[in-house]
């Protein structure tokens, strides 16, 4: 597996992570993403495993994990989301926030959730059908939220101001052929 760390906006620290990273592993027929976070569990407003997880908007407005995934000679990209619910989202782009009718297809990312009271991990599955054939750029990103409510952004970089994922200069992770390990 390829590992990430991913650092907290300067404007939206969290004194409960510790840790955060993610890492990637890709195959023949997809990609495994591992996101691990360390610290105070007890202080992070996580959501309980649902039932029968399913796609839901939105989910950013909660703890969750984020990817990004697009080609460098291409304004096109996807957006993933991943709730330790299990609950995800899939959106396309045409070029930076316009999103496109076009949702990726094929089968749901599988997610999977551990955790204790000082970690949790976060897999998720990603099928080949939705990645980018090859040379595929990556953004790496969480959104934590504490007990109070607070909002804590963190990615593999933080161009700008203000916290903003869909940004690529904060793109940082590449992947050189999706199709082959």
């Amino acid at each position: 597996m390829i590992r990430w760390p991913l650092v907290p906006h300067p404007a939206t620290p969290c004194a409960s992570v510790q840790r955060l990273d993610a890492a990637l592993a890709h195959g023949p027929d997809g990609w495994r993403l591992r996101y691990t976070l360390v610290g105070a569990l007890s202080t992070l407003r996580l959501p309980p495993p649902a039932d029968r997880p399913r796609p839901t908007d939105g989910l950013w407005r909660h703890t969750c994990f984020e990817a990004f995934v697009g080609t460098a000679d291409s304004p096109r990209y996807a957006e993933f989301n991943f709730s330790p619910s299990g609950d995800w989202a899939v959106y396309s782009f045409a070029a930076e926030r316009q999103r496109d009718d076009a949702t990726p297809t094929g089968p749901a990312p599988r997610i999977a959730r551990t955790h204790d009271a000082h970690a949790l991990q976060l897999d998720a599955w990603l099928p080949t059908g939705a990645l980018p054939a090859a040379g595929s750029v990556l953004g790496l990103s969480a959104v934590i939220e504490t007990a109070d409510g607070t909002l804590s952004y963190w990615a593999l970089a933080h161009p700008r101001a203000q916290p903003d994922f869909h940004d690529r200069a904060g793109w940082t992770a590449r992947v050189p052929d999706n199709r082959r390990p």
